[in-house]
């Protein structure tokens, strides 16, 4: 198994449960209510630590009592967090309504704290580790980031899942990129195999994959496209950090020595498994 290395945030989620998305000025009633520990670097973690990687979470954290919930649960979930760096603030909160009609989620995120800067990062021994993976974010640190741990020569993915401003610039610092759907879209596709062709064209060097719900997963690798479609779901309860499974699929296959075309499987067979049931836990058979 892999000592693994995961740049990003960690949140608190409140999930609030409910019957149907309500209109604006709408009152309703929750049907329940979850606190998680949430954040796209810290839920990919998760779900590699199940598998049996050694995972380490580099970020910074609140020092308030949410800061010690993550903590809590970055624990019990065997995660390491000695590469985070605790700061005074509040911890990043995501606000999550889900609708159990059929499992979407619309999320207002609150965030005041201070990411992770270089001058921190520089700091932990990346010597260790044998893969780099950076959510796409907080672009001008992560660029330098990224570009002091290619000096270690081990593979570095990278999330791109929202369309921040410079994140194209962190595209020739990775080696595996894992595109979201809504950010294919943003860029005018409807379709991953066409963006992933225009894509292919810019960085042919690199190993390119896109997540498209229920039409399944592409992926491209030496100017070869593979697609694996999407595993069925017998009741859609909760979509939240699908993606964010998807691409642990993704890395535990790739530092496992597996081709695309069986950690698109695997990729999508986990997201699957993560829509029928809330929450992180229990997703790996081992």
């Amino acid at each position: 198994m892999a000592k693994i290395l995961l740049t990003g945030i960690a949140t608190l989620d409140i999930v609030n449960y409910v019957a149907d998305y309500p209109n604006e000025d709408d009152e309703i009633r929750a049907l329940g209510q979850d606190y998680r520990r949430g954040g796209n670097a810290a839920n990919t973690a998760s779900i590699l630590s199940q598998y049996g990687h050694s995972c380490h979470l580099a970020c910074t954290l609140a020092n308030d009592t949410n800061g010690q919930f993550i903590l809590n649960d970055l624990a019990q979930r065997s995660i390491d967090f000695n590469k985070a760096t605790i700061i005074a603030g509040n911890t990043p909160t995501s606000y999550i309504t889900l609708n159990q009609n059929n499992g979407s989620r619309t999320i207002v995120h609150y965030r005041d704290l201070a990411e992770l800067s270089f001058d921190q990062f520089k700091t932990l021994d990346l010597s260790v580790f044998d893969w780099f993976h950076f959510e796409g974010r907080n672009v001008e640190q992560t660029a330098l980031m990224m570009q002091y741990a290619k000096n270690f020569n081990k593979p570095i993915s990278l999330e791109a899942e929202k369309d921040r401003p410079g994140l194209e610039d962190l595209f020739p610092l990775a080696d595996i990129i894992l595109f979201s759907r809504p950010y294919a879209s943003i860029k005018g596709f409807d379709h991953a195999e066409p963006f992933l062709l225009h894509m292919s064209q810019a960085f042919p060097d690199l190993t390119l994959t896109s997540s498209w719900g229920d039409r399944g997963a592409w992926g491209i690798a030496h100017e070869t496209v593979y697609h694996n479609p999407a595993f069925p779901v017998e009741k859609i309860i909760d979509t939240t950090g699908a993606g964010d499974t998807f691409n642990a699929g993704i890395i535990h296959a790739l530092v496992e020595q597996q081709g695309l075309t069986d950690a698109l499987q695997i990729a999508c067979r986990l997201a699957a498994k993560k829509c029928a049931q809330p929450g992180f836990d229990f997703l790996v058979d081992r």
